[in-house]
């Protein structure tokens, strides 16, 4: 009973933070939706606006753009609430591995946001700009434009947490770093697939997707070998001894 009245204090306190934040970029709502789509506004013809075709549209995604930052925002402050529920139950050196984890991953899905916002959707919107038939007139609905947005976002935070993931998995034993580093190729070869499908089909936004991907993987593997299973280096050192023997 304890243990899910701190979980249930925990929760509380993260969407405490979550709404705080919320409440306080409220007035700044629709500011904070025009700098989300300035990407999209920049390429569009001059004059051109984006619309709105729902009722409550043009008040409620706004809302939703804002409350998701106020989640990004507080981000650290509702990871910290989980970490402090779950270290006491961990051995010490998981705590040593688990919190950098933490940190590192958290780092990435938002390095992978920004690099979205910054550098992706310059070129995405561009290119849908550039082979839009002229006898069409290119207004975006907002609520779709919301949508399209949080996806690619998801899919470049999600796709930046590669070194974690390798990481996680030599440190389990599943794999070697000898085993990443022979399958480098097909590592590359899947990550201009996972560009060509998430990303709209031009080389530049592929290649802004997969060169990312593939650096990523090579800083994954170096960092694994600083974190790679201690039964593995005991194993070895032990047939080191038996061959010399």
């Amino acid at each position: 009973m304890s243990h899910l009245i701190e979980l249930r204090t925990r929760l509380v306190r993260a969407i405490l933070s979550v709404l705080i934040v919320f409440v306080g970029l409220f007035y700044w709502s629709a500011d904070i939706y025009d700098l989300l789509a300035s990407p999209m506004i920049s390429v569009l013809p001059e004059g051109s606006r984006m619309i709105a075709t729902g009722v409550v549209t043009p008040f409620l995604v706004p809302m939703k753009m804002t409350l998701m930052l106020a989640f990004l925002i507080a981000l650290p402050y509702v990871l910290y609430q989980a970490w402090a529920f779950i270290a006491p139950g961990l051995y010490e050196h998981e705590k040593k591995l688990v919190l950098p984890l933490v940190v590192l991953s958290t780092l990435l899905f938002l390095i992978g946001v920004l690099f979205c916002y910054f550098f992706v959707f310059g070129a995405v919107f561009s290119f849908i700009a550039k082979w839009a038939p002229k006898s069409i007139a290119v207004a975006p609905d907002i609520e779709q434009y919301l949508s399209f947005a949080m996806t690619l976002f998801l899919a470049f935070g999600v796709t930046f947490e590669v070194p974690v993931v390798l990481i996680i998995l030599v440190r389990v034993g599943l794999v070697t770093v000898e085993q990443l580093r022979n399958f480098r190729g097909y590592f590359v070869v899947g990550a201009f697939i996972i560009a060509a499908v998430v990303t709209p089909p031009d080389v530049l936004s592929q290649c802004l997707l997969a060169i990312p991907l593939c650096l990523l993987y090579e800083v994954g593997i170096i960092l694994a070998r600083f974190v790679r299973k201690p039964v593995d280096a005991e194993s070895d050192k032990g047939e080191g001894d038996a061959s010399s023997a």
